[in-house]
């Protein structure tokens, strides 16, 4: 019953409901106690001579009138009981969503997408469940066991009622037995349900590479192999669940032996009248009901009690950037100072040393090898991960973690190397940061970014429909798309991270040219390997082994004749052979 005490805070919150349920509840189960003494009643009442209907119309219309009232309460109790039940799953989700949103870049390492995804909807499901199922199997069969076991010591015989109870022990032994089972194979189910759930993410992500390459078959095996191992630990549960119905069955007939042999001896010797013991062999038999609940109980507790251990491991993860600062963003002026940051506790830094001061209008290019730790610097001025020492990085003098992180990261306009788009209409993902900007508006940063002419030409202009993730769209239609929403914005920093790998020479000095003619005194950062989109920064600055190894204006490295010089010749070589 520990899951219970665990969401005993949603129980606090919502006893008003969880109270009328419950009264409900309470209510059909003292109703059910009525009819088999009303059958007993009736039952003697037919055996008397002469048998008249005033004898027995009593009986019958209280027979009709309880199946009415019992009627109306279950649909009550069900509407009451059950959506309060989904009102939990609701808040779970809302603060499974919370938590997953104040995660910065090391947590998602960490974490696998179809993981994240099994906890939000089978997991939760299962603790859902247990607050509603369960709850209506925990009170409802104690309530009626235990005002059965009162009818029949108190109203018809106690002798009998010992005999009748003795294969109870055995039942609840069984139960102990497989609820453990239960516990341990269903929490089994629960990873296997995940590994199935993230290589299905992936595969579907990556649907057009496997086909490219051929790889149906060897993943085909693969996706077999893991959709064979969570059925494997689904059909351990279903198994050990099957085990409870023989239980009940096999216990409950051997009482109900019992309670015919021992109780025809007692109608024989004179102690027990034939209609007592059809009524105690109706209390009986419903105590059939509180035996499965007590085993449905426990199977429902054990699933929520495994799911709750993964969903709670989750929501008690604290923040990995917490948001604790009180100052708002003000002018981006940036100073990093002898940075030194590696992602993971023990491994090599990835950046080492770094320093760089970046005014208010600055243009900043970096540049780099791949790996030298680019994007990683990005993300650490927009706080996507956190500083070791805060004292590193900061902003009009303070650390990044005095700002409000909404605040902050409000203040970047930033374009991924791999963007991503919604699955909405062009228009909509390029007013993502501005939901109300008016199609002129939309189209003026689609013309800065390059790619007004093309959403003229497409079926439905700004309405036609993207796909998921942009997949009706070219890669550098999607990059430009991205540019279009990041100048949409009109945050005062913009990020590009190498958005530009994935458009022509042409397109690229289009696209410099209205960020130049645009740029509305922005503070740019921008990430490329292709040179050319760095010429025009006021300052730039080569990274390599996380380490910067050159820094100055475009000229000035070009004088140095150091990797940038060697690069921008080599680049400028290669464009003039692709020319010819």
């Amino acid at each position: 019953m520990g899951l219970f005490r665990d969401l005993s805070w949603f129980f606090r919150d919502q006893w008003r409901t969880y109270t009328l349920a419950l009264m409900m509840l309470a209510a059909v189960a003292s109703l059910n106690m009525l009819i088999p003494w009303l059958v007993a009643q009736a039952v003697d009442a037919l055996s008397q001579t002469p048998l008249t209907l005033s004898a027995v119309e009593p009986f019958l219309l209280g027979l009709g009138g309880a199946g009415v009232t019992i009627y109306a309460l279950r649909i009550g109790w069900r509407r009451v009981l059950f959506g309060t039940a989904y009102r939990l799953g609701h808040r779970l989700r809302k603060s499974f969503y919370q938590r997953l949103l104040g995660q910065g870049q090391a947590f998602y390492a960490a974490h696998n997408t179809g993981d994240l995804m099994a906890q939000a909807t089978n997991d939760i499901d299962a603790i859902e469940v247990a607050a509603g199922e369960g709850i209506l199997s925990g009170f409802d069969g104690a309530l009626t066991f235990v005002l059965v076991l009162v009818m029949m010591f108190a109203v018809i015989d106690w002798r009998l009622t010992l005999v009748a109870l003795i294969p109870f022990p055995v039942m609840a032994w069984g139960f102990q037995r497989i609820g453990h089972s239960i516990h341990r194979y269903f929490h089994q189910a629960l990873e296997r349900f995940s590994e199935l759930n993230d290589h299905t993410q992936e595969s579907m992500t990556g649907i057009r590479l496997t086909r490219v390459m051929g790889l149906e078959s060897i993943h085909g095996e693969r996706f077999d192999q893991i959709s064979e191992d969570a059925a494997r630990a689904n059909y351990a549960v279903a198994r050990s669940e099957a085990m409870y119905e023989p239980v009940v069955f096999l216990c409950m007939g051997a009482s109900m032996l019992l309670t015919l042999t021992y109780g025809g001896y007692l109608v024989v010797s004179g102690s027990l009248s034939v209609g007592e013991l059809t009524g105690f062999t109706l209390y009986l038999v419903q105590l059939i009901w509180p035996m499965f609940a007590f085993g449905w109980l426990l199977n429902i507790i054990e699933r929520g009690s495994a799911a709750w251990k993964r969903v709670d491991r989750l929501l008690q993860t604290p923040d990995s950037i917490p948001d604790e600062g009180t100052h708002e963003f003000t002018a981006p002026r940036f100073e990093v100072t002898n940075l030194v940051f590696a992602p993971q506790a023990g491994s090599p830094p990835a950046l080492d040393g770094v320093s760089l001061r970046l005014e208010p209008g600055q243009r900043l290019g970096i540049a780099g090898p791949t790996g030298a730790g680019k994007s990683l610097l990005l993300q650490l001025l927009m706080r996507y991960w956190e500083s070791p020492d805060p004292t590193m990085i900061q902003l009009e003098g303070r650390p990044l973690n005095e700002y409000r992180l909404p605040s902050l990261r409000g203040a970047f306009a930033y374009v991924p190397q791999d963007p991503f788009l919604f699955s909405l209409t062009v228009g909509e993902n390029i007013a993502l940061y501005r939901p109300d900007a008016s199609d002129d508006e939309i189209m003026e940063a689609a013309r800065a970014a390059a790619i007004d002419q093309e959403i003229e030409h497409f079926p439905y202009g700004l309405d036609t429909p993207v796909g998921e993730r942009g997949i009706s769209l070219s890669g550098g239609q999607r990059q430009r798309l991205a540019i279009a929403r990041a100048l949409l914005s009109k945050a005062p920093i913009l990020v590009l991270d190498d958005t530009l790998s994935a458009v022509d020479t042409r397109t690229e000095r289009r696209i410099l040219e209205q960020l130049e003619r645009h740029g509305d005194n922005r503070t740019v950062l921008v990430v490329s390997h292709r040179l050319s989109a760095l010429s025009h920064c006021d300052r730039i600055m080569v990274l390599a082994h996380g380490e910067c190894i050159e820094s100055g204006s475009h000229d000035e490295l070009l004088a140095a004749d150091g990797w940038y010089a060697r690069m921008w010749t080599y680049q400028q070589l290669e464009a003039d052979l692709d020319a010819h």
